[in-house]
C-alpha cells in the first residue's frame, strides 16, 4: 500500500473554484466513507480548510487511485471533474509526506508560518479516527505531522514569518497602521462562533476594541463565546450575543465586522452593507468615484483638435493636414501616416526652413525603409520647429481618493460570506480571502523558513525509514514465531525420548536451545531492519520470507494484529 494525496489549494486554484468546491462537515464524512469503500483505497482522511481541500489515502494502485480520488472530490464538491482537474495537484509516497509536513509547519499556508493549521490537522485526524477510516499509515502520518509542526514552531522563529489569517486580515484592514492603535475604541461585530470566528473575537478583544457583538445561528454558542470574552483576564471588552436576525441593526452600529460561518450562501449582501453605511452616515453608499484619469481621458476625447491645416496654410505649408482623419499623436507620427515619400520630403524641407522641393511624385509607394526614414526625419523636424501640433498622452495622475471607510469588513469564510460587490461601495473597506491571497503573495519570507524546510526534510527521511522498517517488522515477528515453534517441537521430542528428565534439567535444556536460536537470529534480523529502513529496502521482507519459507498468511496475521493494537491506542498527538 502507498500514500497518495489529491487536492487543490490557494496555490493551484482561484478563489472562485475553491469557494465552490468547499466541503461542509457532512460532505467530508460522506467523502471519507466513499473513499474507503472504493477499490484502490484502504484508509482515508480529508483536510479541508478555508483555502485547501485535500484527500489523503492509502492506495494499492497509483493511477487507479488518482482517478478514483479525483472523481470523488469532484462528486462531493459539486464542481465538474473537467473543470476541477486543471486545479488539482497529486503527491505520492515521500512527496505526499513532505507536503503534509510542510502544511503542518505553515510553509504552504496563505500566510507563511500561521499556526492555526495544526488545529485543523488535528481535527482532520480525529474525524477520520471517529469514522475508522484512518489505519496505521494515516494515524502515524498525521500524528507525526502534528509533532513536526510543533517542533518547527518551537525550534525556529517561523511564527515571525507570518501570522494567522485573522491577524494578517486585520493588518490589511488597518492599511498598514498599528492594529492596536487602529482598533482601540472601535465597536466590533463577529458573525459566527466557530474556531476562526472565536480567534477573530479574541484577537479583536486583545487589540483594544471597546465592544464585541457576537451573532450565530445557534444563539447558545454565541452566548458562550460572549461570556468567554467578557470573563477574559487579559481584556476588559464588553461582549454580548445577538441572534442572526439582529445582524443588520448590529452592522449599522459596528465599526468593524468579521464574518466566518459555514453558510453556503451570502451572509451579507451588497444591499445590506450599503444600508448599514447609509444608516451610519445618512448618505447612500454608492459606487466609488471614478478616477481623474478616466475623466481626463473622456474630456480629452471630447475636445476637438486644433485646426492644424489652417495654421499651417498661413505659413505656406505644402500639406493640408486638416484632411488627416486620425488626429495627431506623440511626435506627429499619425499626421504623416499613409503619405507618400515625395510629399513627406517636401514637407520636411519646408519645416526645416528651406524652400519646397518641386519633385514629381513617383508612381506607387516607396519601400518601408524609405517611409520610416522620412517619417522619422519629419517627426524630429516638426518637434524642433513646432509647426505640427501634437496631441500628447495625458500625464499619469492619481485617482480621486475614496472616502475614508466608516465600515471595515473582514470575510474569512470559504465560500465567501460577504458579497464581492461590496468592494465597489464607497465608505467600506472589505478584505476577503481573495484580497488576502493577493496581499500575501509579496509578503517577505523570514530566514527561519529555511530552517523549517531543513526540519521538514529531516523528518520526511526519518518517517520514511520508520515506515520501511515497520514494513518488515511483521516478517521478523513471523520468523521469530516460527523459531519458537521449532524450539517447542524439539523440546517435546526430547521429552519423549527422555521421559525421566526432571524439571530442572528440562528448563536448562530449553533455555539453552532458545539462547542458541536467539543468537543465530539476532544479527540477521537487526541487519535486515537496518537495510529495510534505507531507500529501496522494501524487498528485504520478501527475501526473508523466501529464505525461511515463511507462510504469507502468518505474516499477514501479525500485521493485522499490529493494526488492531494501533486502533486501540489511537489518538491525536
Amino acid at each position: 500500500m502507498s500514500l497518495l494525496v489529491v487536492g487543490l489549494s490557494h496555490r493551484s486554484a482561484p478563489v472562485s473554484v475553491l469557494e465552490r468546491a468547499s466541503l461542509n462537515a457532512d460532505a467530508q464524512l460522506k467523502l471519507l466513507q466513499d473513499t474507503v469503500a472504493a477499490e484502490p483505497a484502504a484508509e482515508a482522511a480529508v483536510l479541508a480548510t478555508c483555502n485547501r481541500i485535500e484527500l489523503y489515502a492509502d492506495v494499492d494502485k497509483f493511477h487507479a487511485g488518482v482517478a478514483e480520488l479525483s472523481t470523488l472530490l469532484a462528486q462531493h464538491s459539486g464542481v465538474g471533474l473537467e473543470e476541477l482537474t486543471p486545479h488539482l495537484y497529486v503527491h505520492y509516497e515521500d512527496r505526499a509526506v513532505h507536503h503534509l509536513f510542510s502544511v503542518a509547519c505553515g510553509l504552504d499556508s496563505m500566510v507563511v508560518g500561521e499556526g492555526q493549521i495544526l488545529g485543523q490537522i488535528k481535527d482532520s485526524l480525529a474525524r477520520a479516527q471517529d469514522l475508522h477510516s484512518a489505519g496505521r499509515l494515516l494515524n502515524d502520518l498525521f500524528q507525526q505531522a502534528l509533532r513536526v509542526g510543533k517542533r518547527a514552531h518551537h525550534e525556529t522563529g517561523i511564527d515571525r514569518a507570518g501570522q494567522s489569517l485573522v491577524t494578517f486580515g486585520l493588518e490589511q484592514l488597518s492599511a498598514g497602521a498599528d492594529v492596536q492603535r487602529w482598533a482601540r475604541g472601535k465597536k466590533a461585530l463577529v458573525i459566527g462562533a466557530g474556531s476562526m470566528s472565536s480567534l477573530a473575537a479574541a484577537t479583536l478583544a486583545r487589540s483594544g476594541v471597546a465592544e464585541i457583538v457576537v451573532a450565530n445561528r445557534t444563539f447558545e454558542r454565541a452566548e458562550r463565546l460572549a461570556q468567554i470574552l467578557s470573563e477574559g483576564d487579559d481584556t476588559d471588552v464588553l461582549a454580548r450575543a445577538v441572534p442572526m436576525d439582529a445582524v443588520p441593526g448590529a452592522l449599522t452600529r459596528a465599526d468593524v465586522a468579521v464574518s466566518c460561518t459555514g453558510a453556503t450562501g451570502l451572509v451579507l449582501t451588497a444591499d445590506a452593507v450599503a444600508a448599514a453605511v447609509e444608516g451610519r452616515t445618512g448618505a447612500p453608499a454608492g459606487a466609488a468615484t471614478v478616477g481623474v484619469r478616466e475623466a481626463d481621458e473622456r474630456q480629452t476625447a471630447e475636445t476637438p483638435l486644433p485646426n492644424a491645416g489652417a495654421a499651417a496654410a498661413d505659413d505656406n505649408c505644402p500639406l493640408d493636414l486638416s484632411s488627416v482623419p486620425s488626429g495627431f499623436s506623440v511626435m506627429g507620427e499619425a499626421a504623416v501616416a499613409g503619405m507618400d515619400a515625395a510629399t513627406l520630403e517636401q514637407h520636411g524641407a519646408w519645416a526645416a526652413g528651406g524652400t519646397a522641393v518641386d519633385r514629381p511624385r513617383e508612381t506607387g509607394r516607396p519601400g518601408p525603409e524609405a517611409d520610416a526614414e522620412l517619417i522619422g526625419a519629419l517627426a524630429a523636424t516638426a518637434t524642433r520647429v513646432g509647426r505640427i501640433p501634437e496631441r500628447r498622452r495625458p500625464e499619469p495622475v492619481a485617482e480621486v481618493p475614496r472616502p475614508e471607510p466608516v465600515l471595515f469588513l473582514l470575510d474569512l469564510a470559504m465560500p465567501r460570506d460577504v458579497d464581492a460587490a461590496v468592494h465597489r461601495l464607497a465608505g467600506v473597506r472589505l478584505v476577503d480571502i481573495e484580497s488576502l491571497a493577493d496581499a500575501s503573495a509579496d509578503a517577505p519570507m523570514a530566514a527561519d523558513v529555511d530552517m523549517v524546510r531543513r526540519i521538514v526534510a529531516d523528518e520526511v527521511a526519518a518517517f520514511g525509514a520508520a515506515q520501511r522498517a515497520a514494513h518488515i517488522t511483521p516478517t521478523v515477528v513471523a520468523l521469530r514465531s516460527m523459531a519458537a515453534d521449532v524450539v517447542a517441537g524439539e523440546i517435546a521430542r526430547l521429552e519423549g525420548r527422555l521421559p525421566g528428565l526432571d524439571d530442572k534439567h528440562r528448563a536448562e535444556i530449553t533455555q539453552t536451545v532458545k539462547r542458541v536460536v536467539d543468537k543465530l537470529l539476532h544479527a540477521p534480523t537487526v541487519r535486515v531492519k537496518q537495510l529495510a529502513a534505507e531507500p529501496g529496502g522494501a524487498g528485504y521482507a520478501d527475501a526473508l520470507r523466501t529464505l525461511f519459507d515463511l507462510d504469507q498468511e502468518t505474516v499477514a496475521s501479525v500485521s493485522r494484529a499490529g493494526n488492531s493494537t494501533t486502533e486501540k491506542n489511537r489518538g491525536p498527538a
